[in-house]
């Protein structure tokens, strides 16, 4: 740790080598101090991993949750910068930190061995007080610690909290913590402590239960009428000792209407999967608890109520990452809508601190499912900083010869199954949206050499310029064949060559960037040889494999349209009914949408035959599922990119790389004859975008705001000009 930072990690003195044991409470330190009879201001500097809970004089310093927020704890760890100057008072105060286990403290046993993560260690901290820019508090072995009321915390199965245990006033001047154990000296985690400056996670949302029934003498179920992450609010009354028990599940069985969780809890082989218990402190008052140092996800809360407790109420607390919203849009269609809804709320489900694959079975950073995902995001939420903080987890977890794995972060699972192209290429895809969306060239500048040693690392994989490692088209219904792995592959690192070129000339690398193209060109020359055929068939001639020649620019200009024209026909002969996986669920819908085939992708999303999105709906469905079928998760965001489709091609903003930021962009909606109307804003960075159409006395009515430093270029029936900040209208006959 640098000088700089001026402060000793502490702990509880325990190590690895002493004992690994699953049932150690969460311990909380803590120190009382003195302040000065007047201050301006008072910053405290702390990383307490793996998650931490912040009282100063017995207040919760703020409403973050699960903070902070997870990365490659041997390469980079947080520290969160409070302001605590309304909260300290001249004289004695006290500061307590409770500390969860987070990933950093990942004792259970799974599949992805998170058991035996090299970072891998017991919780501890270090901090720093100033007041006035000097330092009047600093972690020590003056500390003290003692074991807190949380007896039980797991990531992935939950949380046990007996209130018989509470410390009445731990975290206020004068407490008696005589009986308590002074902290110990230990090593850092071993990253560098940085700043977070990525959006923390908060309580965004309470809902209450739609439906309740009993399942027996001792327990109800709660509905709370969609899939969210988070956990469950309890408020409850009985004798001490009395136990209340919440188990999460986000389906239930439709004949016995009891929870289902087989198919997400079968990656953890030890502990109730999804538990939370709470022992009564019998006070003879109402009791409120919910959890710290977990979250589930869950549409279905089992309520357990044993030796004489009984709830009063039961809420669930949606928690997700705080992002500032960016967008909104809204339909005709009541199915769109239900679409744009699922989508969105299956987006804030898997980004709890990081993007993740689902908020139960895994809370794993899938890369491909960042990658698919990354457009909807920022769409509807300012996602900027928290892009930058996955990709340095990401990089983090980068190997000398520049594989990545398909998890982030990962002690070793990932790098040999899981990963490839597809996947990999998030690092390129956040780096390339954060700049043509918000100007932003930092996760450029910041990870040029990582994306090089990468493009490096696939040209080693590549025979004859083709690449085949690693996944391609996932999850396509009842196991169809996807298309061939060295297609969608060789795709995407065509792609990422075209991307790191402009990257190379953006930062005046210009002999990198020469490289990068003559490289893309082989690898283009390649493709077309072997697998674009002049009748403007591809490959295997599926969906993803015609798709993935456009989308990944493989095909020249003549041959996209004759592609695209060829893919229309499969998507209409197979009656808009879903005939991809993951890939092509991306690709698909916005080679339609750009070569005049809008409508069919509308019809493609709303069709309700399985398998399809819409299907999904009439199934019940509140957010977006793994598997068409719906087996497994139920809660992923892999086919989330419908969102992005419907803000660029049926409001038809679209912006430009060219002049990033959308200071200059263009706006073409598809004017679809089955739609009344469509209506969506966007927050940029120079302000409030939106545009709208509607459908009134046979014509169609266009308004369209932009900023003052903005100007669009209008594409409509009959129209083509560019417009200015301000509102214009148009009117199609």
């Amino acid at each position: 740790m640098s000088k700089k930072w001026g402060a000793r990690w502490i702990s509880t003195g325990k190590t690895m080598l002493r004992m690994v044991k699953t049932t150690d409470p969460a311990p909380c330190l803590r120190k009382e101090f003195n302040c000065p009879e007047h201050w301006d201001s008072a910053i405290l500097y702390l990383c307490g991993l793996g998650w931490h809970e912040l009282y100063i004089n017995g207040k919760k310093v703020d409403s973050r949750v699960l903070t902070p927020v997870i990365s490659r704890y041997d390469q980079h760890v947080s520290y969160i910068k409070y302001d605590v100057t309304a909260l300290l008072r001249s004289g004695a105060n006290a500061i307590a930190v409770i500390l969860g286990n987070s990933l950093y403290n990942a004792f259970e046993k799974d599949h992805w061995y998170f058991d035996t993560a090299p970072w891998r260690d017991y919780p501890k901290l270090s901090c720093k007080l100033e007041v006035d820019q000097q330092i009047i508090l600093k972690s020590d072995n003056s500390w003290k610690f003692h074991d807190s009321p949380v007896i039980f915390n797991s990531m992935q199965n939950g949380e046990h909290y007996d209130a018989r245990l509470t410390m009445d006033h731990f975290a206020e001047a004068g407490f008696d913590d005589s009986n308590w154990g002074n902290a110990f000296y230990c090593n850092p985690p071993g990253g560098i402590i940085e700043e977070e400056t990525t959006d923390p996670c908060r309580v965004k949302k309470i809902l209450q239960p739609v439906a309740v029934w009993q399942v027996d003498k001792n327990r109800r179920m709660y509905d709370f009428g969609c899939n969210i992450t988070g956990w469950g609010n309890i408020k409850v009354n009985g004798p001490a000792g009395a136990l209340v028990e919440m188990e999460y599940y986000e389906k239930i069985d439709p004949v016995s209407h009891l929870g289902e969780n087989s198919e997400i809890a079968k990656y953890i082989t030890n502990n109730r999967f999804q538990t939370d218990r709470y022992i009564l402190r019998g006070n003879g008052r109402s009791e409120e608890w919910s959890p710290a140092f977990t979250y589930h996800g869950f549409r279905y809360i089992q309520l357990g109520c044993y030796y004489g407790a009984e709830c009063e109420e039961l809420q669930a607390c949606f928690v997700h990452t705080d992002f500032e919203q960016a967008g909104n849009l809204e339909t005709s269609d009541a199915m769109l809508n239900t679409l744009q809804e699922n989508t969105v709320r299956s987006f804030l489900c898997n980004h709890t601190g990081l993007p993740t694959d689902c908020p139960h079975r895994e809370k794993n950073g899938w890369t491909g499912d960042a990658n698919w995902a990354t457009e909807t995001g920022i769409w509807n939420f300012n996602t900027r900083r928290a892009n930058l903080h996955f990709l340095t987890v990401l990089t983090d977890c980068q190997r000398p010869n520049g594989q990545l794995p398909g998890i982030v972060p990962t002690g070793c699972y990932g790098y040999n199954w899981g990963n490839g192209p597809a996947w990999d290429s998030v690092l390129f895809e956040y780096a390339w949206q954060n700049y043509v969306y918000y100007a932003d060239d930092t996760a450029i500048k910041r990870h040029y050499e990582a994306m090089k040693r990468y493009l490096d690392y696939c040209d080693s994989m590549s025979c004859d310029h083709l690449t085949d490692f690693g996944l391609g088209d996932w999850c396509l219904p009842d196991n169809m064949q996807p298309a061939p792995l060295e297609v969608t592959c060789s795709g995407y690192h065509h792609l990422n060559l075209c991307r790191m070129a402009f990257f190379a000339r953006l930062l005046e690398n210009y002999e990198d960037a020469d490289s990068f193209e003559q490289q893309a060109a082989l690898v283009r020359k390649a493709f077309v040889e072997r697998y674009i055929y002049s009748d403007g068939k591809v490959a295997d001639d599926s969906q993803t494999a015609l798709a993935t020649a456009v989308f990944c620019g493989l095909a020249d200009a003549a041959q996209c349209q004759v592609i695209a024209d060829r893919l229309a026909e499969k998507v209409r002969a197979n009656a808009h009914k879903v005939d991809f996986g993951t890939i092509g669920a991306k690709f698909i819908p916005r080679v339609l949408g750009n070569y005049g085939y809008a409508e069919d992708v509308y019809k493609l999303f709303t069709q309700e035959e399985y398998p399809g999105w819409a299907w999904q709906v009439r199934q019940g469905a509140t957010t977006l599922w793994e598997w068409w079928n719906g087996i497994g998760s139920r809660n992923h965001i892999m086919y989330g990119d419908i969102s992005a489709w419907m803000y660029e091609y049926l409001a038809g903003v679209k912006p430009s790389a060219e002049n990033p930021g959308f200071r200059q962009f263009e706006i073409k909606p598809a004017l679809i004859p089955a739609l009344n109307y469509v209506r969506m804003s966007h927050i940029s960075p120079y302000g409030k975008i939106s545009s709208s159409w509607q459908r009134q006395n046979n014509r169609v009515e266009c308004t369209f705001e932009l900023p003052e430093a903005c100007s669009a270029r209008v594409l409509l029936p009959g129209v083509d000009t560019t417009i200015y900040g301000g509102i214009s209208k148009f009117t199609i006959s």
